[in-house]
């Protein structure tokens, strides 16, 4: 679709003479017919969902388009900064709605896929959020899609359960639970399978339309406590997306009949542009934010991305980006300011250990760099923090009980702590660290089996000790992409060589063996591994950097999953 970057792609039309789903005029579903996907794809269901796209589409195209004039701005040397137009708002004093009793305390937040079993393990956890994925932990297939919908549905009903037969355990929720939280998927990413007048649908319009469509009067009942249901925002890159996502709820809300302010949300701060629109983001989301929230994984990606044109801006090796690093660091520090000073929430990051089983030193010293981890950002002033496992909860919990006590959130405490004023060089000084050979061997290596994983319709993966998801492939891609481009000299292990067509060639043969050596033959076969570094590579070495990685590995998805009628 042109101006919003939706794939030119459409899902063919169903077969003639079968089951198919009861849509509203100039709404097309080519997506699987499945009985229970029908309750969820309700002619009334579809309809509202057609409303938001007729709605807000050419919003969302300007929005969309907005973004590429300014990377072309970046690209032809300008940087990120502050609005001037809007400096009354970063200065004046207004505050966000109160937020809702229910979500008050946020200490410990679980994210995944909406996976059955996840959702239930996740919501059983002991974390008091669970962010339920439909972006970067979820393979965006139709059959994951439409069974995360059913999944969130039961969960909503509180009839959810799964029966595992190789443990012959069946799996339910307990009688506390986590609140559930919705993470949509970006304004970039199309529905393939769902047209409406001729064009696929806006992804994340589908994935909120459908959840709030089934789900607002129960939820409100039985999680939020009269308020919500609750949203995570990704991939936000200026306050006009914010404000098409204000008016996607107020339209909600007025279509159920309930009142401005009942949906809530927290915004991840993922890229680069958006840590100059913080304040701006939260003024027009004003009646729904639940704050702000450190995406720092994309965030690394969207330094690389809008800085491609930059030659002295390369990042090192992806592993040495900790949060600890000034550019990083400035930027949560943004963050908590500005939300404390709007008295909402403002959460850490992602903590992406897992647990090591077979190796107990090597388990502590992972733990421990979540403890320090999680030490720095509850005394930096956050509310509360990612965790990727379950097996973390306990540990992050622990230290933020130990630092908060029985405070539900640091908003008030925090206002009392003096800060220097953090400027625009603050948000892009340079990092510091090395590029070696080993770190472009990392990315090779982790980028083909992300996107291997994706591409058969995995979107969370452990990896060396990591739970990975979309943004480590994209780091993976864009630091490629820019350390050929600009011929980068490595340090350390390969001091001296030249990041080359002919080297990266070479590491891509290598790594490929590697993996295959690590999974095995029939794996490997059977894993799309060689299609995923045949899209890895394509990418990697392209003239220019296409803005999503997964934009171009849907096509795969569309054309090879078994979704059709």
């Amino acid at each position: 679709m042109m101006g919003h970057g939706i794939s030119d792609y459409t899902a063919p039309a169903g077969e003639k003479g079968g089951a198919c789903y009861d849509a509203p005029e100039g709404v097309d579903v080519r997506g699987r017919y499945d009985e229970e996907f029908a309750e969820i794809l309700t002619k009334d269901a579809l309809q509202f969902v057609a409303d938001l796209e007729r709605e807000f589409r050419s919003h969302v195209k300007y929005a969309m388009q907005c973004r590429k004039e300014a990377q072309a701005r970046f690209n032809g040397g300008a940087l990120p900064g502050f609005d001037p137009a809007t400096k009354c708002v970063r200065e004046s004093e207004w505050r966000c709605a109160p937020v809702p009793p229910a979500v008050e305390d946020r200490r410990v937040e679980i994210t995944g896929p909406v996976e059955r079993k996840m959702i239930i393990n996740a919501l059983n956890s002991g974390a008091k959020v669970f962010m339920a994925d439909f972006e970067d932990s979820l393979s965006p297939t139709w059959e994951n899609l439409m069974r995360g919908q059913v999944n969130l549905k039961d969960a909503v009903e509180g009839t959810i359960c799964f029966y595992d037969k190789a443990r012959n355990r069946v799996y339910k929720l307990n009688d506390q639970t986590a609140k559930l939280f919705v993470r949509p998927r970006g304004w970039h990413l199309p529905e393939a399978h769902i047209i409406i007048d001729g064009e696929p649908a806006i992804g994340c319009l589908v994935d909120f339309g459908l959840y709030f469509y089934h789900n607002h009067a129960g939820f409100r009942r039985t999680q939020g406590g009269g308020f919500g249901p609750f949203f995570y925002l990704p991939k936000m890159e200026h306050s006009r997306e914010a404000r098409i996502w204000k008016s996607v709820f107020e339209r909600a809300e007025e279509r159920v009949g309930i009142g401005r302010g009942s949906i809530r949300a927290t915004v991840l701060i993922e890229t680069l542009p958006a840590a100059f629109q913080m304040d701006e983001i939260l003024y027009e989301l004003r009646h729904h934010s639940l704050g702000l929230n450190c995406g720092r994984w994309d965030y690394i990606f969207s330094y690389v991305k809008t800085f491609q044109a930059h030659p002295d801006r390369i990042l090192p090796d992806r592993v040495q980006v900790s949060m600890t690093e000034h550019f990083m660091k400035s930027y949560s520090h943004l963050l908590i300011r500005t939300c404390h000073k709007r008295d909402v929430h403002a959460m850490g990051g992602m903590a992406a250990q897992i647990p090591i089983k077979d190796d107990p030193a090597a388990n502590e010293a992972a733990m421990e760099v979540v403890r320090t981890d999680k030490l720095r950002e509850v005394k930096a002033g956050h509310d509360g923090t990612w965790a990727a496992h379950p097996g973390l909860i306990p540990t992050v919990m622990e230290i933020f009980n130990n630092y908060m006590g029985n405070s539900p959130n640091q908003i008030e405490a925090a206002k009392r702590h003096d800060a220097a004023a953090l400027t625009e060089e603050d948000l892009l000084q340079r990092p510091s660290g090395v590029r070696t050979m080993e770190g472009l061997r990392l990315n090779v290596r982790v980028g083909i089996q992300y996107l291997g994983a994706w591409l058969t319709g995995i979107g969370s993966l452990p990896l060396y000790n990591l739970m990975e998801d979309a943004a480590t492939a994209e780091i993976s891609r864009v630091q490629s992409w820019q350390w050929l481009k600009y011929g980068v000299e490595l340090d350390g292990d390969g001091v001296g060589e030249r990041v080359s067509l002919d080297l990266f060639g070479r590491v891509v043969e290598e790594e490929m063996a590697r993996i295959e050596n690590q999974v095995g033959t029939e794996k490997f076969i059977k894993g799309n591994y060689k299609e995923a570094c045949k899209v890895f590579t394509r990418q990697c070495t392209s003239p220019s950097l296409d803005d999503f990685l997964t934009l171009d590995a849907y096509n795969y998805i569309v054309i090879h999953h078994p979704s059709r009628l």
